[in-house]
């Protein structure tokens, strides 16, 4: 599984993907390809590549050197075509060679910058000079393509007399049949020339195809050290954590302790507002969380999840300290599921989601994030819905988080409650656009088998219609009665 197929999951991890400062397409390909690591070896080692970068980027010693390797990435062609022609010994075009000419000059220089901040060996970048001196055969150390005298006996000859022959025709001191005669013996020169730069060209090409395994390396290396540089940049900039991956496969363990949500508090903190980072710890089984409407346990569930998938992705993760279980796959039960193309409805959808996220719980571990599951049926059906999710995934080797508005659940997993409106800090007047300043999003272990009931409370604070309100309460009294 690739990061492209993930980037529709949630758009919160889109948004992360798109604050990537990459220097070119190549990075962006490489970027797109990163596989879901399951792999604590191989996770570990990309974090200690940008925990080395980061340093880099931080040392002004290393300020000249980091500036050096950036500014050849910012260089460097989408060549991949270029490649596969080599791959498949098909003669170059001239901008090809020059393509396949500066690829070497950016490597060459990018592994002397590296190799001069001690970084060389995470980069990996092979030797490409044996490239650019074939392309470079009258030693001018640019990247520049031309097809020098040298590469043929022949060339400088003929340039020479074609340069000749132009002069004198250009002179103006030649007659009509003169110059008919310099024009066609122009004519016949070029012919020459561009017959023997294709013999150049033709012969190089072949050089070249020998190369190709190395000029492919060094492509895909230029790329990974773009990423690394990107990763690390986004690291720094954004303050990350690097997680500590529990490498326990048997015993799922995942705390994240000031977890927080890029796109909300960037939002939040742009309009002078302040965001709340939330602590959360995962085990094997179900948590189902409980709070009253705009308590974020939305948020907190796609917060869980683009922390998990970055985390899998090689990238650290929005959070003051992480510990991470890997997991096979992070599935998001998010919002409305409504497909119009195929005509389910938003209850279709989203039980077919679920049910398939159950067939593959039975083999697979994973990652489930469920929001208010049979929130849009009749609440009978829907609370044993409910219960029978949360009671078989419970039973599987992943970790569930489900967010509920339903009580008396009677299910044995484990509950936590968002803490939510807090009244004794309101010292203004309430509106819709300020009320989650008073919002405590903070996550209480919650032993009851019942859910908060604030909706109405929330409601007359915001000053809704009180006849509405009124009779609200009077039908809940009267259930309350029946009951």
């Amino acid at each position: 599984m690739q990061l492209k197929e993930k980037l529709t999951s949630e758009p919160g991890f889109s948004y992360v993907i798109d604050a990537i400062e990459l220097m070119s397409a190549a990075g962006r390909r490489c970027m797109m390809a990163q596989p879901l690591m399951k792999d604590a070896d191989l996770i570990n080692a990309e974090y200690d590549n940008i925990d080395t970068v980061r340093q880099c980027l931080a040392d002004n010693n290393a300020e000249r050197a980091t500036s050096t390797i950036r500014h050849q990435l910012m260089q460097m062609h989408d060549v991949q075509g270029t490649l596969n022609n080599l791959e498949h010994k098909t003669t170059l075009e001239e901008i090809e060679l020059f393509e396949i000419k500066s690829l070497a000059f950016l490597c060459v220089n990018t592994a002397k910058a590296a190799n001069s901040i001690g970084i060389a060996h995470l980069l990996s970048l092979p030797d490409t000079s044996s490239v650019f001196n074939l392309l470079d055969p009258d030693n001018t150390g640019i990247p520049n393509f031309y097809i020098y005298d040298s590469y043929h006996p022949e060339l400088p000859a003929v340039r020479k007399q074609l340069k000749e022959l132009q002069a004198q025709l250009d002179s103006g001191k030649v007659d009509a049949e003169q110059g008919l005669v310099l024009q066609r013996q122009i004519g016949e020169l070029f012919e020459k020339h561009s017959a023997l730069q294709q013999t150049v060209i033709t012969r190089l090409s072949a050089q070249l195809a020998e190369y190709h395994s190395l000029l492919q390396l060094a492509y895909d290396r230029m790329a990974y050290t773009d990423l690394l540089f990107a990763k690390a940049t986004l690291a720094n900039s954004w303050n990350l954590c690097r997680p500590k991956i529990e490498a326990d496969l048997q015993h799922l363990h995942t705390q994240f302790a000031g977890l927080w949500n890029p796109r909300l508090r960037h939002r939040i903190e742009a309009i002078g507002q302040r965001y709340q980072p939330v602590d959360i710890t995962l085990y094997g089984g179900v948590c189902l969380i409980t709070g009253a409407n705009m308590a974020g346990k939305t948020v907190l569930l796609k917060t869980v999840g683009i922390a998990q998938l970055l985390a899998q992705f090689g990238f650290f993760v929005p959070a003051e300290s992480a510990t991470v279980s890997l997991v096979d796959d992070i599935v998001f039960c998010i919002g409305d599921e409504q497909n119009e193309m195929n005509g389910l409805s938003s209850f279709a959808s989203e039980i077919t989601k679920i049910s398939d996220t159950l067939v593959r719980a039975r083999t697979s571990s994973l990652l489930v994030l469920i929001d208010e599951p049979a929130r849009t049926t009749n609440p009978i059906e829907g609370k044993a819905i409910v219960q029978s999710i949360a009671s078989l995934l419970d039973k599987m080797h992943s970790m569930t988080l489900i967010t509920t508005h339903y009580s008396q659940l009677a299910l044995p997993c484990r509950r936590l409650r968002v803490k939510g409106f807090v009244e004794n800090m309101v010292d203004i007047a309430l509106s819709p656009d300020n009320i989650n300043r008073f919002m405590d999003y903070s996550l209480l272990p919650d032993d009851s088998d019942d859910v908060p009931q604030e909706a109405l409370r929330i409601a007359s604070i915001l000053q809704c219609d009180a006849d509405m309100l009124d009779t609200a309460r009077r039908f809940i009294g009267q259930d309350s009665a029946v009951q």
